[in-house]
């Protein structure tokens, strides 16, 4: 079987090896163990390779790359127009080669890759859509588009399209997936903490308006005001790193809040053991694996009600579900913190219901698809 990548993720490559974002290729990894030939269509960079690129295990990949295309300015949109043609020429040779077609969504490439593919209904195919697909949410035109033609039975021929969470009314062709980051092994007795005490409380993501990472350092900052013993620990980085730290610094919170920066593996699985609440209070979402790793050693999480988060915290049973707006959110989580039985069995439930996605699980799924 000849299996087709067509990604927007950036591509390094040294010597033999193709480096690109760790969390993908871990990912790709699982699939590519099963598959005899391997195509990817994606652009590339020549940045250096990061502590967050890992390379892909097989050494047998034909790279075609491609241009990187972006609509942020008025000139980077011209030139991508003129880019366009040659990337779309490229998909479809590709798409020619294949046995099976996997796109990776939502995202420029990716939708290109959505409009190519309906030439080609008699091969099998797969989408991994790993943004936000709530009908209801707002998002731009090109998302919106990206999902119209995925889940139309008519112009996707022969596609599995793998979304977060369970939505009502989906086409038959939609099947409601998962990620996973830890496999069967890392499954632990579950360690009770207790919550009479000081709070440890863990973001982990990136340090970007996103994932809201302001608004996390504040609720940290209501929750100590009100004489809750709290502290924060940020396992991340990003471009807002130098404005948290000011935050920090001019309301006197060196002692509460902690950025970290970004962490290996290990780290975060040893925090999490300990931690007793996680929290995300993201704009947007697909799937938080920042959430689903809390859950998995019993860290509660708080997270905004956004993408399949409710769905993820049972509406509530498995976390703290909040409001993206602080004086809620804190009375919100106050209120969850006068009873600590509830706290209790809250982290069991996020226990068992996050061990059940372990990589194992992921990877017999991945064989279905491609078998």
């Amino acid at each position: 079987m000849r299996f087709l990548i067509i990604s927007h993720t950036l591509h390094k490559q040294e010597d033999s090896s193709l480096f690109a974002y760790a969390p993908y290729v871990r990912e790709m990894n699982l699939w590519l163990k099963h598959v005899k030939e391997i195509e990817i269509v994606a652009p590339k960079t020549d940045k250096p390779i990061t502590n967050i690129d890992i390379a892909y295990k097989r050494g047998d990949i034909i790279f075609n790359k491609i241009p990187s295309i972006s609509f942020t300015s008025v000139k980077k949109s011209l030139l991508s127009l003129i880019q366009i043609p040659v990337i779309l020429i490229s998909i479809f040779n590709a798409c020619k080669r294949a046995d099976h077609i996997h796109l990776r969504c939502p995202g420029n490439i990716g939708f290109l890759g959505c409009l190519v593919q309906v030439f080609f209904p008699n091969k099998i195919k797969t989408a991994k859509y790993a943004g936000n697909w709530d009908p209801k949410s707002r998002q731009p035109f090109s998302y919106r588009f990206q999902k119209a033609i995925l889940r139309s039975t008519v112009l996707s021929k022969k596609m599995t399209v793998l979304v977060y969470g369970v939505w009502k009314n989906q086409s038959k062709n939609i099947k409601p997936f998962f990620t996973a980051s830890f496999k069967h092994k890392d499954i632990i007795l579950p360690i009770e903490r207790d919550y009479s005490h000081k709070l440890h409380i863990v973001f982990i993501g990136s340090l970007v308006k996103g994932k809201n990472p302001l608004l996390a350092i504040k609720i940290v900052e209501a929750l100590l005001k009100s004489g809750i013993k709290v502290k924060l620990e940020l396992y991340a980085e990003g471009v807002l790193r130098e404005e948290l730290q000011r935050y920090i610094v001019d309301n006197s919170l060196e002692d509460i809040v902690d950025i970290k920066g970004s962490q290996n593996k290990e780290t975060i699985k040893e925090t999490l053991k300990r931690a007793h609440f996680s929290i995300l209070p993201s704009k947007s979402e697909g799937w938080p694996k920042a959430v689903a790793e809390a859950m998995f050693f019993g860290t509660i999480p708080i997270a905004t009600k956004i993408s399949c988060v409710p769905y993820m915290l049972d509406y509530g049973a498995r976390g703290i579900l909040i409001e993206a707006n602080l004086e809620n959110a804190v009375a919100h989580i106050k209120k969850h913190l006068k009873d600590v039985d509830n706290l209790k069995t809250m982290s069991k439930k996020a226990i068992q219901w996050s061990q059940n996605y372990t990589l194992d699980t992921f990877e017999t799924e991945i064989i279905k698809l491609i078998k």
